[in-house]
This record gives structure tokens, C-alpha cells and sequence, in this order.
């Protein structure tokens, strides 16, 4: 059994190590068609077809553990007030040639099967299709209609039509009388979010389940109305095959598919699904969370922060993070430009760390912002920290000075300075966070003396500090250039 664990621990941060590639969740993160996230009692939780879940402390490291009876296939969940929604199918997919299903839905005070307040209630059927139907009623998807309250549940496989129908918030069941409406086609795993006017379709289009060979890939369409009609970027009709991608394969994974939101805060969203096989992890089917981001209205899937030496460029002028240490000028290159040579030309060589850390100090050393000149005071190596935990979709990273481990930290006064040699303290680890623009927030695991959420900021355009995030002012937001 320790030899087992070891190895799927030895495993995993393989993974996350490699260099050049991007992070991937930790841990045992397999699962199939994933639900929206949801976060209770301080803890992540996301169920799966065939029943059951995953639990994560900190969004970054999953394990077996959430509890969801009644079995079958592609749930998804909604807190509604003090309570959480689960809706999922019993049967369906065109299996067997069968068109027959039934969606249904349950109830529970919390997700954690630890309290004494877990205890779901029976389920009721909410919709159903039969054997020779032009629908299957499987791979439920909810919304909650922020703008007045009502609950939609859209649910259907690519063998047939995606319908919507409305369900009761209070009780969980189908609003009587209410008949279920078609809004897409070419498409399955459904989910409906709203933001900025528009109601969004998101549909997981293509073959599933065959490992590395699956197509999926999820796609949308939008609508001023719920019930639609949802339309791509070129105008297409979701009803007639259209749909935007938003994700598809890459990073050695394929088969993206069952799209859920998660708001952490205005300004921040993540987004999750599964890959049907990472192949990086034998081709297991495993949970996935990316920034998402929004660009002209339309949702993207941004990329998982990859390890590397960069710029750190501030968003409010376009300076980079550096070494508050004197500039060392390089020798060479000066020629009259208005006089003629017939020298051969000979390229410049860059200048080292070699070239210029003596003239450091030994201690701490300040930052600043400044022109970006390439270099060593101004390259930034940033590697994540395998032991210490992570955040929802990503590890914590250190920061350091190209060719030392000099590390950016954040100080007691809500400050930030670079000490000598990284040791892994709290204030000395990094989230690294897309916001919903593509651009970044930088902040500290934590900033000694007080609990509060501060993050890297510019407050003049040769001042870095710690601050509150603020998603309308550039002074919060950086890039990273790979230069």
C-alpha cells in the first residue's frame, strides 16, 4: 500500500514538474463528465457518471470522496439559498440502440458526507424521453436566472435535440405545464450561465469515449432570451450545428468536454471539464480547471500558467518588475552611426549574471519597475512548489532571479523586497491568477502580520507594493513575456 501511494504521489509530480509544460491537477483527479464545482464548507466538490465524486482542500490536489447516490451518468449541481441542487440521469446515451431516460433531482443541506447535516432526499423525476425519441434525456445542466430567480434545466445527446425545461427553485421539480423547448443539436452536456445581457448555451460537441481517439470539444452559442434562439459568433443557429469552440485538445490532453463555471470573484472566473485522456496519466479521463476568460462577450478558455523565465510587465505603463540595484552599463556597440564601416559586423553578447552580481548586495534587495532592458536583474524564473499546496487550478510558484535563488517575498509591512535564498515561507509562495481579460493578479499565499487577500500592485509607474485587487484598475494586472 506505501509503495503504491508513493508511486501515485512520485507520479504526479512528475507531471507538474516537467519543465516547459503546464500544471495539472494533483492527486487522483480521474473522473467522467464532471459537474459545475462547488464549493462548501471550504471544500471543492465535483461528481461524476456512475456515482460519487471528488473532494479538494484547496482546488489544486483531488481525491475520492464526494457522495452522490443513484448512480448513472453526467450530474450537475447549483446551490439554490442554503441548499444544493443535484440533477442527473438515470439511463439514456443511445445505448443499445435506446433512446429512453429519465433526469432527476435531489436535494442536500451540504456536499461534505462527513456532517450530520448530509442527507439528500429522494430523487423526482424531472424529464424523460422514450425509445423512439428525437431526444435522450441524459447530461442535465442548471441554471439559476440570476436576473429574476427561475431555475432552467437543459439536458439531450447529439442523437437527438438539447431541450430546456423549467424547473420549480423551491422544490426542485418541473414547473407544471411547463413542455420542454429544442434550442440545439450536434451537441450534449449542456450547461447554461448568464453574464452582461446574454445567456449562454455551452455544448460539448463530438465522439466521447474512446480514450485518445474522442473528439470532444465544447463549443457555444449565445441568446438575449433563455429559451434561446443561441447563436455563434458568425451567426449560426445552435438549433442548426452551430457553436463556437472553446476549448478543444491540447497540452497532451483530448477530449475536452462537460463545461462548468466558477465565479471566484468579479474579475476572476475559472472554468472546468474533463479530458477524456491525458496522456501524461495512462489516458485516464481527468478533471480539468482553466481561467476562463471573456473577449468581446464570448467565453475562451485561457491557458494553465507554464513554468519559465520571464518579464514580469506591468499592465499600467508597460514596465518590467526588477532588482531595485544600480545599472551596469555593457561594453561594446558604440559606433558613430553617421560614419561609414566596413567592419564585419559581430553580435553582441547578452549580459550575464556573472557580468553584474557582484555589484549586488548580499542582503535583502528592494524592487522596482522599470524599462525592460533584458537584463538579469529584470528575468524572473518561476517554478512551482510541489509541497506546498495549490489554489483551484493551479500551484503555488516561487519567483526568483534568473540563475539564483534570490525569491520575490512579500514583507510585514505590505511591501514587496527579494531575499537571498528562497526557503518556502508562506510570503515567499505566489498564485498566479488570469483574470478575465488575460491579463494577470499576483499575490502572495500570505502577507505577514495580517489574514488579509493583498495582491501585487503598481502604484506609480516605478512603485510596485501590495494592495486590494481592484479588476478595473490596470495598476492590478500584469503580463509575463517570454523574451
Amino acid at each position: 500500500m506505501k509503495t503504491k501511494t508513493f508511486c501515485r504521489v512520485a507520479a504526479a509530480l512528475f507531471v507538474l514538474l516537467m519543465p516547459g509544460t503546464a500544471a495539472a491537477q494533483i492527486g487522483e483527479p480521474y473522473i467522467h463528465d464532471p459537474s459545475t464545482i462547488m464549493k462548501c464548507e471550504g471544500k471543492y466538490y465535483t461528481f461524476g457518471t456512475g456515482g460519487g465524486g471528488l473532494i479538494s482542500e484547496d482546488g489544486w490536489t483531488w481525491h475520492d470522496g464526494g457522495v452522490r447516490p443513484g448512480r448513472g451518468a453526467a450530474p450537475d449541481v447549483v446551490k439554490i439559498g442554503d441548499r444544493y441542487l443535484i440533477a442527473y440521469s438515470a439511463t439514456g446515451g443511445g445505448l443499445g440502440g435506446s433512446h429512453r431516460g429519465t433526469v432527476l433531482t435531489m436535494w442536500n443541506k451540504t456536499l461534505d458526507p462527513t456532517s450530520p447535516d448530509f442527507k439528500y432526499t429522494e430523487a423526482i423525476a424531472v424529464a424523460s424521453s422514450e425509445d423512439d425519441e428525437d431526444c435522450d434525456a441524459i447530461d442535465p445542466g442548471l441554471l439559476l436566472d440570476p436576473t429574476d430567480g427561475r431555475l432552467w434545466l437543459s439536458y439531450g445527446t447529439y442523437f437527438g435535440f438539447i431541450r430546456l425545461v423549467e424547473l420549480d427553485p423551491a422544490t426542485g421539480k418541473r414547473k407544471e405545464g411547463n413542455e420542454p423547448i429544442n434550442i440545439a443539436i450536434g451537441c450534449e452536456a449542456t450547461d447554461l450561465i448568464y453574464r452582461n445581457g446574454w445567456y449562454y448555451l455551452l455544448g460539448t460537441h463530438g465522439t466521447c469515449c474512446d480514450g485518445p481517439n474522442s473528439t470532444y470539444n465544447i463549443v457555444v452559442g449565445r441568446s438575449r432570451k433563455v429559451t434561446g434562439p443561441y447563436l455563434d459568433n458568425m451567426g449560426r443557429d445552435m438549433l442548426e450545428g452551430g457553436g463556437r469552440m472553446v476549448i478543444g485538445a491540447g497540452n497532451r490532453q483530448t477530449g475536452a468536454g462537460h463545461f462548468g463555471r466558477y465565479i471566484e470573484e468579479e474579475g476572476v472566473e475559472k472554468m472546468s471539464c474533463h479530458f477524456e485522456a491525458d496522456f501524461d496519466r495512462g489516458g485516464r479521463s481527468v478533471l480539468a480547471v482553466r481561467p476562463l476568460l471573456w473577449k468581446n462577450d464570448w467565453p475562451v478558455a485561457g491557458e494553465v500558467f507554464k513554468e519559465g523565465t520571464y518579464e514580469i510587465e506591468s499592465e499600467r505603463r508597460g514596465y518590467a518588475l526588477e532588482l531595485c540595484v544600480d545599472f551596469v552599463r555593457m561594453e561594446g556597440g558604440m559606433h558613430r552611426f553617421w560614419e561609414k564601416s566596413d567592419e564585419p559586423l559581430q553580435p553582441l553578447k547578452s549580459q550575464t549574471l556573472e557580468d553584474v552580481i557582484g555589484t549586488w548586495p548580499k542582503g535583502n534587495i528592494d524592487v522596482r519597475i522599470g524599462d525592460y532592458m533584458f537584463r538579469p536583474h529584470q528575468r524572473w524564473t518561476i517554478t512551482a512548489v510541489p509541497d506546498a499546496g495549490g489554489y483551484l487550478g493551479a500551484p503555488y510558484y516561487k519567483i526568483v532571479i534568473e540563475g539564483t535563488n534570490r525569491a520575490l517575498t512579500a514583507t510585514a509591512d505590505a511591501e514587496v523586497s527579494t531575499v537571498p535564498e528562497f526557503t518556502g515561507a508562506p510570503e515567499q509562495l505566489w498564485r498566479i491568477e488570469q483574470l478575465t481579460d488575460g491579463t494577470y493578479r499576483i499575490l502572495p499565499k500570505k502577507v505577514p502580520g495580517t489574514d488579509e487577500e493583498l495582491v501585487l500592485v503598481s502604484i506609480g509607474d516605478s512603485t510596485p507594493s501590495l494592495g486590494k485587487f481592484d479588476r478595473n484598475s490596470d495598476n492590478s494586472k500584469w503580463n509575463f513575456r517570454d523574451h
